[in-house]
């Protein structure tokens, strides 16, 4: 078993990250935007995509775990995009001061339930190939009864997770203004070739019928489960990795 290095991004984004674990002719990355409120797990993601030959990278959110900043401050596809930024000029490994400079010829991201907004506003940047969202926010104002965005939403991150988001109230709320970190008002900016998202029907954290509508207007692929709640990326990548490895070579 391998153990994921650490390094930071932009001076402030601590990423778990992996180089891959063969020789592969294209430089391929994969960065891995997690959801929240969620406990770092993703650690055995990174692994499975450095032994197909991906650069992996699973990063903080700035104001969240390990990194420094506010969480919230800024659109969080913002901290993707720095981390692509920074991927020539190079990184460096904490444990082992190692410098990695990469020049991917693809990029793709994973991004998952709150990371959903991140991979998909991050698309419309020319340097990401592809990406996977499972069970994506697409429109904050279309809220879930079992996720509320509200004052109660934030109350409950802040008592159950504490300093593991440094935020306030002000941050949390610009997401029920429907226009910070919303993808459904950015739907015409969406290339839907990019883009594949599974969801399931019955997911009470996210609703199905946003999502559909969403898919279908940018003419993303769409995977919709009858049954399945809100997905887990791990299990989704490992269950369907055929399909989704079809996808990123598409």
């Amino acid at each position: 078993m391998s153990y994921t290095l650490r390094t930071r991004f932009k001076k402030e984004i601590v990423a778990e990250f992996l180089p891959p674990a063969r020789a592969t002719k294209k430089q391929r990355i994969v960065i891995i935007c997690d959801g929240m409120p969620s406990m770092p797990s993703k650690g055995s993601l990174v692994e499975f995509f450095s032994r197909k030959g991906f650069w992996a990278i699973y990063p903080r959110y700035r104001g969240a775990w390990e990194s420094d900043g506010v969480f919230l401050q800024k659109s969080l596809e913002q901290d993707v995009l720095d981390i692509i930024d920074q991927l020539p000029h190079g990184f460096v490994s904490a444990w082992d001061g190692k410098k990695y400079r990469v020049r991917p010829d693809e990029i793709f991201i994973i991004a998952s339930s709150f990371g959903g907004p991140a991979g998909i506003l991050a698309s419309r940047d020319p340097r990401v190939t592809k990406v996977v969202a499972i069970s994506p926010v697409v429109d904050w104002q279309a809220p879930s009864k079992a996720e509320p965005i509200d004052a109660h939403g934030f109350a409950l991150i802040r008592d159950a997770f504490g300093n593991g988001y440094r935020f306030g109230l002000r941050e949390w709320k610009k997401l029920a203004g429907g226009k910070f970190y919303n993808p459904v008002r950015h739907v015409h900016e969406i290339d839907g070739s990019k883009l594949f998202i599974f969801h399931a029907r019955d997911d009470e954290s996210v609703r199905a019928r946003e999502v559909v509508q969403f898919a279908h207007a940018t003419g993303a692929t769409l995977k919709l489960f009858a049954h399945g709640g809100h997905l887990s990326s791990k299990k989704i990548v490992s269950k369907h990795w055929k399909q989704i490895g079809r996808f990123l070579k598409s």
